[in-house]
């Protein structure tokens, strides 16, 4: 074989090889092909009126849950908090304020995907791509992301429901590897009287962290139910705003056979450009008689962070 012709044929297949790479890439048709916001974007005067209306007993209540060293996270993941008191050893005092002051505080060294978060969509991707085409080489900075960083995306809020597939189960907690998809979902909403709409922020509930996290924190942390790869899809159909559930990862772990592991974060943080909710207990609220609400987050503003760790409010 002639150096020309092995020249043509490694041509052809970088061509091939950019080409495949180039079609399974594809930018935004709703927001177009600069756009680092994704769904925030469905984030409007009109729809944060419509769910202000939700507000019927003026109560609130958090989603986020309590973390601390011992929380179970992804591995290597991990928390340490140390409480300090600045220049007060051998008890000496800050007379410099004018009086004998004392006062403590934080040195937090951690990773930040650990307990209730908000996946930014330069979270998880393929073959190297993010949301809209953009390349891991151009935005996975050390010093934090160059885009899509969790900090530039707006307060979320808007309406948000609660579709309990643990009740549609028939449990109170459903099994690790248990999963669902549109079929299941469809039928929870219509048993429990939820529409989903487009811009909604859409909460699952499988009993997973009331259930298992005190009492078996290492099975919680290693395992769960959750939506299955044909059910992040017809989710992501639906044009919603974030999707959540009250576990560490949404997905199923085990995963269901044929399912690849996590790539309903794919489906919707790269392909479609919507934010997970991670570790919503939304059960509290459930108890309460109430499956639909206000949502109101405005997370972190650290310049570059993939996720954030969060306390979003339900007010009903």
């Amino acid at each position: 074989m002639s150096l020309k012709t092995i020249t043509a044929l490694c041509l052809g297949l970088t061509v091939s090889a950019t080409a495949a790479l180039a079609q399974e890439c594809q930018t935004s048709q709703q927001w177009g092909a600069e756009d680092t916001l994704g769904s925030a974007n469905l984030i409007t005067p009109d729809r944060t009126l419509e769910a202000a209306k939700l507000i019927k007993q003026g109560k609130s209540m958090p989603l986020g849950i309590a973390i601390g060293p011992n929380t179970p996270a992804f591995p290597p993941r991990s928390l340490s908090l140390q409480v300090v008191q600045p220049n007060q050893q051998g008890g000496q005092k800050l007379s410099g304020f004018g009086y004998e002051g004392n006062y403590n505080d934080d040195i937090l060294q951690t990773w930040i995907g650990i307990g209730s978060q908000l996946d930014g969509l330069g979270h998880l991707g393929e073959n190297g791509m993010y949301y809209n085409c953009l390349d891991e080489k151009e935005i996975s900075a050390i010093t934090g992301l160059t885009k899509l960083g969790t900090h530039a995306v707006p307060p979320l809020v808007g309406r948000a429901v609660i579709l309990d597939m643990a009740a549609h189960a028939g449990v109170e907690v459903m099994e690790a590897g248990a999963h669902f998809g549109e079929a299941e979902i469809t039928a929870a909403a219509e048993a429990q009287g939820v529409e989903m709409r487009e811009g909604d922020i859409i909460l699952f509930h499988t009993g997973w962290t009331e259930g298992m996290l005190e009492s078996n924190p290492t099975a919680w942390g290693s395992s769960e139910p959750g939506l299955n790869n044909a059910g992040a899809e017809y989710i992501a159909s639906l044009n919603p705003m974030a999707v959540g559930a009250d576990t560490w990862g949404l997905e199923p772990i085990p995963a269901p056979d044929g399912d690849k592991v996590f790539y309903g974060h794919v489906t919707l943080l790269k392909d479609n450009g919507i934010y997970i909710l991670e570790t919503m207990n939304v059960g509290p609220l459930l108890r309460e008689g109430v499956n639909e609400f206000m949502f109101v987050l405005g997370q972190p503003r650290i310049v570059g962070t993939v996720q954030a760790m969060i306390n979003p409010v339900a007010l009903y």
